[in-house]
Order: structure tokens, then sequence, then C-alpha cells
């Protein structure tokens, strides 16, 4: 479905690891967290809260917001404009946001 241009070879970006959902996953450091998901397979990204409709991103440039996510404990991250880096934790959110909670 996604696949990135650059060969291994080509990107020398260093691999690094983040948490998907409790799950390790390998990403390159500095790409964009929404690329980084997509090359692991990660989709659908969330669903809505009203109707439950598969989101995953579209536009990858902040404009759409069909790649939120939680990373590090932080709700409605646009996965797109978030750059990879080593140890992220990273959860798949399940319906509307938390009241109460940081968005």
């Amino acid at each position: 479905m996604f696949k990135t241009m650059l060969s291994a070879a080509e990107d020398l970006r260093p691999v690094v690891e983040i948490s998907v959902n409790g799950k390790a996953a390998q990403a390159r450091a500095g790409e964009p967290l929404a690329t980084a998901l997509l090359n692991a397979g990660v989709v659908p990204f969330r669903r809505t809260a009203v109707s439950g409709s598969a989101r995953a991103p579209l536009c990858l440039m902040g404009v759409c917001f069909d790649c939120l996510v939680e990373v590090d404990g932080q709700q409605n991250v646009q996965s797109c404009m978030v750059q990879v880096q080593a140890g992220m934790r990273v959860q798949l959110p399940e319906g509307a946001r938390r009241p109460g909670e940081p968005t």
C-alpha cells in the first residue's frame, strides 16, 4: 500500500525503535511519524467517534487531521507533523478524546 521512494541503502538516517500500541516497530529517525506508521503497516490510524469510520493519513502536510494519534501521552497529535525519535510511544486512539486530559 505505502512504499518509500528511497531504498534502505539510500536512506542514511539511523533506524530507531518506537512503540505502537505496546508493540515494537522500527522507523527512521527524523522521518514523519505518519510515514513510519504506514511503512510498519499500521492502517487505519483511528476510527471516528461518531460513525466508527476508519481514518488514515490523507494529505501528509497537516491539513486534513486524519492522521491523529497519541504520542507519549499527548492526545490528538498530527502524526504527519511529528518527526520520529527513538523510544517514542504511540497509541492509536479509540473513540473520542478523553475529557479532562491535555489535547
